[in-house]
C-alpha cells in the first residue's frame, strides 16, 4: 500500500472540490485547477470529514505507481489555489537584463538579439529590477516548467557563473586554464 496514497488531502476552508467522472475540479481564492485521473485511481470527496480520499483499483504495479502520484498532484491543486506558487529567477552578467512588455518576457543575455519569452496564460511574471525575474501562479507544474524554460535559455556557466539561475541556486564554479600554471 501506498503511504503517501493512504493519506487523505485535507480541504482547507473556503476550497471547492467536485468530482465527475475522472475529473477533479479545485476551486479556491486564488483560482480554479482541473485534472483528470487515471482510471487504475478513484477519487471520492469526504464531505463530513472535508478531505479527498484516493484509493487504487487493482493492485498492479501501474496502479500502485498512480496511487501516490495521484494523491500528490490534488494535494498539489489545493496548496496552489490557496497560497500559491513561485519561482524566482537571478540573471547574472554584465550588461545581462530582463523587462516584461505586454504579454512577454524579454531577456538580454548576451545574444546578439533579445529573446522574446511569451508567458502563458494562468501565470504573472513580474520583473522586480532588472537581474530578477519572479513567476507566481496556482499551478505547480505550469510555473516550474516555465522557469525551466527560461533558465534554460542561457544556464549559469561555471567560469565566470554567467546566466539565468535560481535564486538561491549554487553553481559550481571551475578555475580557469591559468590556475594550471
Amino acid at each position: 500500500m501506498s503511504r503517501i496514497g493512504k493519506k487523505p488531502v485535507p480541504i482547507p476552508g473556503g476550497v471547492k472540490v467536485a468530482v465527475s467522472g475522472n475529473t477533479i475540479a479545485v476551486e479556491g481564492p486564488l483560482g480554479k485547477l482541473d485534472w483528470q485521473f487515471r482510471r487504475e485511481v478513484t477519487v471520492a470527496v469526504d464531505e463530513g470529514g472535508k478531505q479527498v480520499v484516493i484509493a487504487r483499483q487493482g493492485d498492479s504495479r501501474g496502479a500502485r505507481a498512480l496511487h501516490g502520484l495521484s494523491r500528490a498532484v490534488i494535494q498539489n491543486m489545493v496548496k496552489g489555489v490557496t497560497q500559491g506558487y513561485e519561482k524566482k529567477l537571478e540573471i547574472v552578467g554584465v550588461g545581462y537584463l530582463a523587462a516584461i512588455l505586454g504579454e512577454t518576457l524579454q531577456l538580454r543575455v548576451g545574444f546578439a538579439n533579445e529573446i522574446q519569452k511569451p508567458i502563458p496564460k494562468g501565470l504573472k511574471v513580474t520583473c522586480p529590477d532588472q537581474t530578477h525575474v519572479v513567476i507566481k501562479g496556482t499551478d505547480k507544474q505550469m510555473v516550474g516548467q516555465f522557469a525551466a524554460e527560461v533558465r534554460a535559455l542561457r544556464k549559469p556557466e561555471p567560469y565566470k557563473g554567467k546566466g539565468i539561475r535560481y535564486d538561491g541556486e549554487v553553481v559550481r564554479r571551475k578555475a580557469g586554464k591559468a590556475m594550471t600554471k
